[in-house]
């Protein structure tokens, strides 16, 4: 098991003297701190409040000019990536801003809200974010500009996975994104029984959860940053050996085929008994080209409709997804609506990343070239333009949950 990311939390409005420097180099000392306990570090991230609380009323190129400033301060302090925050859906242009300021930059990333618990279901947010990822797409030939873009659903701040990240409030503050499918695999592998498994698999987690927050509330003591919690979504990395979708196989169905959802179910049920502090999604993280397993199945068995029926039991969403060039805003939006309804109905946190594969069509293989994606197939889009009053309403949909937004999410 490795930290994906140690990730830092600042709003740049505040007078408070933490500064980019400042919290460059606490995330240096917590990457010392957690490298000698055993458990490396693999990425420093910096994420603001929602940029359109501090880049307001600027023209477009002044707001591209300023991303570019902030990607300059984050490298020059020693991070690796720095996410800018949401847009809100009021926010005025920012589908036709998040592009340009994309195509200017290679290390700031965005997101955009189109559900909360608060506003409901934006159908203006959605049908702009649907126009963002096809404007994005065509930035470089491989469609890889919408890596740094992803539309949220009723996603909590202090999210530590990027691009799904940002900062509410005054202090300071740092989480851990983990990368943990090998702890799945391992767990799931060894075991005689299912609960076996999943009594290995919460023992696992749960043991380097308390070492990890033990080790991070010293550090937030000591510094006066606030400890969001782990994001224990056990993310994985495009080898079979921290695979999640080898590890849900390991219970014996195939992904995409029945089966395949109970055993979701079961492995999600068991990231809700573990014991340690809760930040971002705790759920089923199953990006399509960051799996190894996952992109061997994409374009096949498993289909778009497959990953949001995980989401139904604490998936994350649909990320990084490879869809045909040719797919349209329209297209693009009818996912995205899917995604936010989904969410709002089932009180969690849900992502969509959608990468179109400029001149690929279903069935062709991606060529990334990128150390954290394994190359697979792109999927079908199976959506059609939205017509009637789902097309033409500005409004703001009040969907209410079957249950309370919980606490703790998962």
């Amino acid at each position: 098991m490795k930290i994906r990311s140690i990730t830092c939390f600042l709003d740049p409005n505040q007078s408070a003297p933490t500064t980019f420097q400042d919290l460059s180099a606490f995330s240096r000392q917590a990457k010392a701190a957690f490298e000698g306990l055993g458990f490396e570090v693999q990425t420093t991230r910096l994420a603001t409040t929602p940029f359109p609380t501090y880049l307001s009323g600027l023209s477009e190129s002044a707001f591209v000019a300023a991303a570019k400033s902030y990607e300059d301060r984050a490298v020059q302090a020693g991070f690796e990536y720095i996410s800018l925050g949401c847009a809100y859906p009021d926010t005025p242009r920012f589908s036709e801003w998040i592009p340009a300021a994309l195509a200017a930059t290679s290390q700031v990333f965005f997101s955009a809200q189109i559900a909360s618990p608060q506003t409901g279901l934006s159908l203006p947010a959605v049908r702009a974010c649907g126009d963002l990822i096809a404007r994005a797409a065509p930035i470089s030939p491989d469609g890889f500009a919408n890596l740094r873009f992803t539309a949220l659903a009723c996603v909590p701040a202090h999210t530590p996975f990027f691009p799904a990240s940002y900062h509410l409030g005054n202090q300071p503050a740092f989480a851990l994104a983990l990368e943990a499918a090998d702890l799945v695999v391992e767990a799931f592998g060894q075991a005689a029984s299912i609960a076996e498994a999943r009594q290995s698999l919460v023992q696992k987690m749960s043991t380097v959860g308390a070492r990890l927050t033990a080790a991070a509330e010293q550090l937030s003591a000591s510094h006066s940053i606030a400890f969001k919690g782990l994001d224990f979504s056990p993310a994985p990395f495009p080898t079979d050996t921290c695979s999640l979708g080898a590890g849900i196989e390991g219970l014996g169905a195939t992904l995409g085929l029945h089966g395949s959802l109970a055993s979701a179910a079961l492995l999600a049920e068991a990231l809700d008994q573990g014991d340690w502090t809760y930040a971002g999604f705790n759920g089923l993280m199953l990006p399509v080209l960051e799996d190894s397993l996952l992109a061997r199945r994409s374009g096949r068995q498993l289909t778009l409709k497959d990953l949001l029926l995980y989401s139904a039991v604490c998936g994350t969403g649909l990320d990084t997804v490879p869809l045909p060039g040719d797919a349209t805003p329209a297209q693009l939006s009818a996912v995205l609506l899917d995604v936010a309804a989904l969410s709002l109905r089932l009180a969690k946190p849900l992502t969509a990343r959608l990468m179109p594969v400029p001149g690929k069509q279903a069935g062709d293989p991606t060529n990334f070239d990128f150390a954290f994606f394994a190359n697979g197939t792109v999927m079908d889009l199976p959506a059609a333009p939205l017509g009637g009053l789902l097309a033409s309403s500005q409004e703001s949909l009040p969907i209410h949950p079957r249950w309370s937004f919980p606490t703790r999410q998962g």
